[in-house]
């Protein structure tokens, strides 16, 4: 297994993996995330494996074969009134195909992210997980992340 930069060619295999995060997103909330739906487009993708201030990367096989891949984004506030100028990258989303999971490619992705995030001068690496989603929970939780922030629901049917 290899990581690297995605480029466009990437996009097939990765639109399939982006329909796997859609539907066990969906399986778990059918009220918030629709049957069938990715979270970028065609389109999307081309403008975003050429932005700098989005990276993706992408684990491959011997045959260069997309087994997963780390969308991130750079933040920083600069000036704002209470945050300070940290830098972060923020992991927008990270998977791994559902066939080759508990093969080491996430834990590998991510400590290839820390590190390119410790080489482009950021203070933290953020991400968001749905709670929905234990699995990706205890994967991020064995691999040293903690809480910062918790999002809270209330429905109002």
């Amino acid at each position: 297994m290899h990581i690297r930069k995605a480029v466009e060619k990437d996009y097939k295999r990765v639109n399939e993996l982006l329909i796997q995060v859609n539907q066990l997103h969906h399986e778990g909330r059918k009220d918030l995330f629709k049957a069938g739906g990715k979270k970028y487009s065609d389109d999307d993708f081309k403008k975003l494996v050429h932005d700098e201030n989005r990276p993706i990367f992408v684990a491959v096989n011997e045959n260069d074969e997309v087994l997963g891949y780390a969308f991130c984004i750079f933040r920083q506030f600069i000036n704002h009134p209470i945050m300070t100028d940290i830098k972060t990258l923020f992991i927008d989303d990270l998977c791994v195909d559902e066939t080759y999971r508990g093969q080491h490619i996430g834990t590998n992705l991510y400590h290839y992210v820390v590190d390119f995030a410790k080489k482009n001068g950021c203070y933290n690496l953020t991400l968001n997980v749905w709670c929905l989603n234990e699995n990706a929970m205890k994967f991020y939780e064995s691999l040293g992340l903690q809480p910062q922030k918790i999002g809270m629901e209330t429905l109002l049917k």
